[in-house]
């Protein structure tokens, strides 16, 4: 046996700090909570241990090449060369004839290689990463407000919070160490957890008051709660008036608050009572149920809103977005996706020039613009204008909407689909690159609140199978072969490269290294120098940051003023509403026991647990739809498609909605590929369905395929 290493769980994007060991037969034995991790201090999660020891989803052990309209086993030579002949032949016809998706899975060191070939190889537009379809809207909303991405506060400022308000999230699912930390904050008897959802979750089971507003209408009730907490004298005027700008054009464009009440379905008497939770230090967590939807980041900026209104920025309090993947915020940080390396501005000449000559590439193959987004980079698939696509640690046919258009344009497109485990998206791809997972890879990752640690290999991967970097750097040596230095890529060279880069940026991680995290374990960015590290986002004082623009002002934000912004925006009505063909609608969330798409967990949600598959409805919808019913069974039909489910009845699912889970790949069979116009995060979370009785004479019941335009659960 060997000694126990120090890494980071990969679950979530908690960043909890783990000891794993391997064993013989190149085994991880066992994982245990860290103590000396500053982040977690050794608690853990079993789902995280579990699926970090003993995946059950089924690996891709060697390279495959699509021959004969099948998937067979290549060699490493053959598949880099496909990949490569394939790739040139694309960019000869131009440069944005490549299009490259990677994934908050990545490591950071993985994230910005990527980035760095897609952008100052290939030089293509059409680049993205999977955590567009999660965070973009969040991300959205923080450069509109402060200037910069990432929330202000860190998780030190959780037991210091009175009011704890999770607005369309589930975190006792989605991030199970994080909510022990606010469960017990908000045990304590001056506090109080409040829950926005419309689903009666495991989150808001715990809440001491539950608001459930009509799906697709979360701005609408965030905008009347602004306006009450105008009315009511809850605006701390000397935060709004010193450190603020837009205040009164922001108020000028609130809308009445008994006519937002009533869109958003709540009463106006719970809109005070909203409104008035924040007359105290209040931190403010979302998630996917605010960030997908057409109007993601405009009910993020006004949740942000009513923080900088209250006076709720500092210490304690403030917005806080929950991330799904572990690596979301390296992804952002680090990839070129839509910011250069330490959010150096995408469309800045200076920025771009300093770009290109770290890299040594020409200034004009740097694109000139980040793309449209992971969602409209599929269209663009779809409409044959890219050549070539390659994936990578994402799995878009099963996590996107509308999927079957998503399978489709994939189908037609020459794919390159670079995995640890067998997916949707790998059935589909012409040459498959194995990747290691989990406890075989070497770099770096970042949490929710910024910090930076190791994630190390504690096993070798399976033969045939290589590192991410590895990969990248094959791909790159063959295309491009003066990009990297060398062939087989570093991840500690790769990550003084990325850090060196980030100097002097906002987000900087210039004094993190290596062995500066084999000592501390985890450092919080920005880090510009080997000893200090970032505080709470933009405030000087104790727990903030060091340094500020104006030395007599505790805040400091980086935007044209120096001030934080209000936003003006108005609720606009959900992309799909129900109507007399479609009067149901649809909404998904997350099971404790599924891995995102489910394939590092896929025989966990197979057909043999129905839990898995069965979609929640309220008794009264039941009674309302009988006759769409057979032995337990129904057809949910949207304009896109139709899936056969089981169904399990749940008051906790208010009547008029239907909940299925989202690591199901049928799901996004039927949701929406609408997307919000600032962020091109999806609308993910609402969408207009029927329900009808299953046809028992030709729907596959067996969940093993597709019959009469109705696909099955699998």
């Amino acid at each position: 046996m060997t000694d126990r290493k120090p890494t980071t769980c990969m679950r979530c994007a908690v960043g909890c700090g783990y000891r794993q060991r391997g064993g013989a037969g190149g085994r991880l034995v066992d994982v245990r909570g860290d103590d000396a991790h500053p982040t977690n201090e050794g608690e853990t999660c079993s789902r995280g241990v579990r699926e970090t020891v003993d995946p059950s989803g089924e690996r891709v052990t060697e390279p495959l090449i699509r021959r004969g309209g099948t998937l067979q086993p290549a060699d490493w030579d053959t598949v880099l060369g496909t990949v490569s002949m394939r790739i040139i032949e694309a960019l000869r016809k131009g440069n944005n004839n490549v299009a490259v998706l990677g994934s908050g899975q990545q490591t950071n060191e993985a994230a910005y290689a990527l980035g760095k070939l897609a952008r100052g190889g290939f030089g293509t537009r059409y680049y993205d990463a999977n955590t567009t379809l999660c965070m973009a809207s969040a991300v959205q909303a923080y450069m509109q407000a402060f200037g910069s991405d990432a929330p202000p506060p860190t998780y030190e400022d959780v037991p210091d919070a009175e009011t704890h308000v999770i607005w369309g999230a589930n975190p006792k699912i989605a991030h199970p160490v994080l909510y022990r930390w606010i469960a017990d904050s908000a045990s304590d008897d001056d506090s109080k957890l409040i829950v926005v959802d419309p689903v009666e979750s495991e989150t808001a089971a715990d809440a001491d008051l539950h608001v459930r507003p009509e799906p697709g209408t979360d701005l609408a009730l965030a905008r009347a709660m602004l306006a009450r907490a105008v009315e009511d004298g809850l605006v701390d005027r000397e935060f709004v008036e010193h450190h603020t700008e837009g205040f009164e054009a922001m108020v000028g464009s609130l809308p009445d608050i008994s006519v937002a009440a009533e869109t958003a379905g709540v009463s106006v008497e719970r809109v005070s009572e909203l409104a008035a939770a924040f007359d105290a230090r209040t931190l403010v967590y979302w998630g996917m149920g605010v960030n997908q939807s057409v109007q993601g980041t405009g009910t993020a900026r006004s949740l942000i809103d009513l923080c900088l209104a209250t006076g709720n920025l500092g210490p304690g309090s403030g917005p806080f977005s929950l991330t799904g993947q572990a690596n979301s915020m390296g992804n952002r940080v680090c990839a070129s996706k839509s910011s250069w390396p330490g959010y150096r501005p995408f469309d800045d000449v200076d920025h771009r020039k300093t770009i290109a000559r770290e890299w040594g590439v020409p200034l004009s193959r740097l694109p000139d613009s980040s793309g449209p987004g992971f969602v409209r980079i599929i269209d663009e698939l779809a409409r044959d204008n890219i050549d070539v696509c390659w994936t990578v640690a994402t799995n878009p046919v099963a996590g996107m909407p509308d999927a079957n258009h998503v399978e489709s344009a994939l189908d037609d497109t020459f794919l390159i689909a670079q995995d640890a485990f067998r997916s949707d998206t790998v059935e589909l791809a012409d040459v498959v690159l194995p990747a290691a997972t989990w406890g075989e890879s070497e770099g770096t990752v970042m949490n929710m609140e910024r910090r930076v640690s190791r994630v190390t290999a504690a096993r070798e991967p399976p033969d045939g199978v290589r590192q991410d970097v590895d990969i990248i750097g094959a791909v790159a040596d063959r295309i491009v072969p003066d990009l990297f230095e060398s062939t087989r890529l570093d991840p500690e060279a790769l990550f003084d490269e990325l850090s060196a880069l980030t100097r002097g940026t906002t987000a900087d991680l210039s004094g993190i290294s290596y062995e500066r995290l084999s000592e501390e374990l985890a450092v919080r960015w920005p880090a510009p120098d080997e000893t200090g590290e970032g505080g709470y986002r933009y405030y000087v004082g104790d727990g903030g940051e060091t340094t500020a623009n104006d030395a007599d002002s505790p805040w400091s934000f980086p935007t044209d003023s120096g001030r934080a912004r209000f936003s003006n925006t108005s609720h606009r009505g959900v992309p799909e509403p129900i109507d007399t063909e479609y009067p149901l609608t649809l909404t998904t969330g997350r099971r404790p026991d599924v891995y995102n798409t489910g394939v590092r967990t896929r025989s966990d949600a197979g057909d043999g647990d129905e839990s898995a598959t069965a979609a929640r409805m309220h008794p009264e919808t039941i009674a309302d739809h009988l006759r769409a019913f057979d032995r337990g069974e129904t057809v949910i039909e949207s304009r896109r498609s139709a899936v056969t489910v089981s169904v399990t009845p749940d008051a906790d699912v208010p009547p008029g909605l239907v909940w299925l889970p989202v690591h199901n790949p049928a799901a996004n069979e039927l949701t929406l590929s609408a997307a919000d116009p600032e962020s091109a995060e999806p609308n993910l979370k609402q969408c207009a369905i029927s329900l009808s009785a299953p046809d028992r004479t030709s729907t596959d019941l067996t969940g093993s395929g597709k019959a009469n335009g109705t696909s099955s659960y699998s």
